[in-house]
């Protein structure tokens, strides 16, 4: 297949953010006499964007729009001064993107995330490649898996959605690559399982960043 560019997801994909995330929800959680979830738990929580994951990480029947609205702020507060304590790109990461520059490729990031914070990942943690686009959650798109932000992104690189390869680790993103008429690889690194990859829609699944290369 003759792709011109690459739509990477960000968290799970590109970076291990996990503990960063979690344990920082856990501090809001706990800091208003919440449950606190572990590192797995944690897996099954994220992908949706933030207000989701406070959602979903309170007891059943205790999710009121309030409490959330209180909780999203604490979370964008503490997140604001812990997300980088132990995120990273995933071994292998740095050389697959070395090639894809190599190759003239373009590449993007679209991720769930708010969007100030994915440009922060993207500026410290993945300084030394440059991503045509990079943009996070924000007001004027739906979350994925609405398949709007892909297409706001393709329109930006200047390719057709069939000329796409998009990349990620959940069913999310498998989706938004489906409805968005993108190649929907997903990556057995990140938080989720194969069965979900499968079940949501991906073509390929590959186990490390290199065959991501080879693919191409």
């Amino acid at each position: 297949m003759d792709f011109k560019a690459v739509i990477f997801d960000l968290d799970g994909t590109l970076l291990d953010t996990l503990e960063d995330v979690i344990n920082t929800l856990n501090s809001v959680l706990e800091s208003h006499r919440y449950p606190t979830h572990s590192l797995d738990e944690g897996r099954y929580l994220v992908g949706h964007g933030m207000r989701d994951l406070v959602r979903k990480a309170l007891p059943e029947n205790t999710a009121t729009e309030p409490l959330i609205d209180a909780l999203l702020v604490d979370l964008m507060n503490h997140y604001s001064s812990n997300w980088n304590r132990h995120s990273k790109p995933y071994p292998g990461i740095a050389e697959m993107l070395d090639d894809l520059t190599a190759r003239g490729m373009k590449k993007a990031i679209l991720s769930n995330k708010a969007d100030r914070f994915t440009q922060l990942c993207a500026k410290e943690l993945l300084s030394n490649w440059t991503f045509d686009v990079v943009m996070g959650h924000h007001s004027a798109i739906l979350h994925k898996p609405d398949p709007a932000g892909a297409l706001l992104v393709a329109e930006m690189l200047k390719h057709k959605p069939e000329e796409i390869l998009y990349i990620g680790d959940s069913g999310i993103d498998m989706q938004t690559a489906s409805r968005a008429g993108m190649y929907p690889l997903g990556v057995l690194w990140g938080f989720r399982p194969a069965e979900e990859l499968l079940e949501f829609g991906a073509k390929t699944l590959v186990e490390k960043p290199e065959d991501i290369t080879k693919f191409l």
